[in-house]
Formats: structure tokens, sequence, C-alpha cells
């Protein structure tokens, strides 16, 4: 895939406050709701023709609809930090259809809220070497939850004008609806609203906090939620039902689990 808009290329040469506006032109290009063709509800094989699914309708004339294909993107790191590893499986159910990977060296250090520019450019490098035309990247990283609505899986959507979704393992900023200080049933969602950390107008939904797993007794031994957000093209509503269809008993997504092994795979080519 070659990206269209390359005016938002993740340059890591630029300062501080040019990568920061960056990401604030790319926030007004993104669209934090449904604008895609596929049944979300068949990511994980499922299809239900002619009923309300998660977002939109199907058509009860066309039968069920075509599984749509979902790209899994994560990312690695060299032992010394050199060098980043960023690793796309592409599923169609159960069924892995294809995987690329691209290694670049790292030009900056890690910075909260600059992900992207640390590691877009293995991710775009990666998306360039596939054959396959997904239909939703599932990747490794924030989305809307961000402080300037741009987290990595906002930059590579916009980029790729694809639909995106963020799933991160922490939170980056906003402020959850309700107190995340105990442990949650499986399944449960609670909203992260925008604060002041955050470019959206106070108390816009900008993602979840989704109990993906739980353990049968949380108060000896609890699992954390992960943190879910919209990248591009899909609502933060959406985002959370695709994340609970694809997570197939795990913690991680399916797509992005498998990424995260294949980068593993990689890394160990490459040499720590």
């Amino acid at each position: 895939m070659t990206p269209v808009r390359p005016e938002f290329a993740p340059d890591p040469s630029l300062s501080r406050a040019e990568m920061e506006q960056l990401q604030l032109d790319l926030a007004d290009e993104a669209v934090f709701e449904d604008d895609f063709d596929f049944d979300p509800s068949a990511v994980a094989g499922r299809s239900d023709a002619g009923q309300t699914t998660l977002g939109q309708t199907t058509d009860s004339e066309s039968g069920d609809a075509e599984t749509p294909i979902v790209a899994g993107v994560d990312q690695a790191f060299t032992a010394d930090g050199d060098k980043a590893v960023s690793a796309i499986v592409v599923t169609r159910r159960d069924e892995v259809i294809e995987r690329v990977h691209a290694v670049e060296p790292t030009e900056i250090p890690y910075i909260p809220g600059l992900l992207s520019f640390r590691e877009g450019g293995a991710i775009l490098s990666a998306f360039e070497r596939l054959s396959a035309d997904p239909d939703l990247a599932v990747v490794d990283g924030s989305g809307r939850i961000h402080f300037r609505q741009a987290g990595i899986a906002t930059h590579i959507g916009v980029m790729l004008d694809l639909p995106a979704i963020g799933v991160a393992k922490n939170l980056l900023c906003g402020r959850p609806r309700e107190s995340l200080s105990e442990p949650r049933p499986e399944g449960t969602r609670v909203a992260i609203e925008a604060d002041d950390n955050v470019t959206a107008p106070a108390g816009t939904v900008i993602g979840y906090a989704y109990q993906s797993r739980q353990y049968d007794n949380p108060e000896k031994r609890h699992v954390n939620p992960l943190y879910v957000s919209p990248g591009h093209r899909v609502s933060a509503e959406t985002t959370t039902d695709i994340v609970g269809l694809l997570c197939a008993g795990y913690k991680l997504p399916e797509p992005t689990r498998r990424a995260d092994g294949y980068a593993d795979e990689v890394k160990a080519e490459v040499g720590d």
C-alpha cells in the first residue's frame, strides 16, 4: 500500500514543535466515525445478513458479507534500540494470508505522544510491501486516545486512508468515566473522555477501557484492561465492538497478537 497523504509522513528530523503541529493537522483530517464498506461483525468470521450489526446494516439480498481482511500491526526493537522492526500479519478469519516486515533505524528516542515519529517509518515501509489490500488495520498503540488526537493508529490510518483502530496496554491520556482501580468482569467497557490534556472538547469520548479477559477470581489475580480507540474511519463504539470480536479468548486481539509473535521472530533474525 502506498500512502495517499504523503505530506503527513512522520519525519523524525522535525523539531518537537513541528511534530506536534503535524499531528494537529493530521487530526483535523482524521474521521472518527464509521466510514467503511464491510460488515464489522464479520471480522471474526460471523455475519448476520439483514441484521443491524456493529454500526451498519447489511443487505439481506446479498447473503453473508465477505469476511474483511484485517492487518495486525506490531513493533519490536533491537536490544540497543537502534532499529525498529515493524511486522504486519494479514488475516481473513483464522487464515493468515500474508506476512511482511520492515526494519528501519530509529532516529529519535521514545517521547510520549510522538511514537509515530520513532516507529512510523518502519510501519509504512512494511505496508508498502503488502500485496494484500486490507479492509482494516489493528495497530498496537493509541489512536484518538492521544494528546493531539493523533496516535500512531491515526497517523497510519490517515496516511493510507485505511480504517484503523489502536489498541494500547496503557492509558496515555484522557479521563476514565468510572474508576478503573477495581478489576472488572470480562466484556466491561468504560468510556475514556477528553480532559484538559487532550485537544478534543472536554467530555468527548475518545476511546474505551475494554476488559478483554478476566480471571474467575479477579480479587486474587486479575487482567488489566486494554485501551482501545479509533484511528481513522471507525467510531469509538465500533472500535470496541471489533476488538471484542477479535480477542478470541486472549487479552490481545488476534491480529496484533500474531503480529507481535512475528515481530519477535524477525527481531531474533536481525539480532539483539
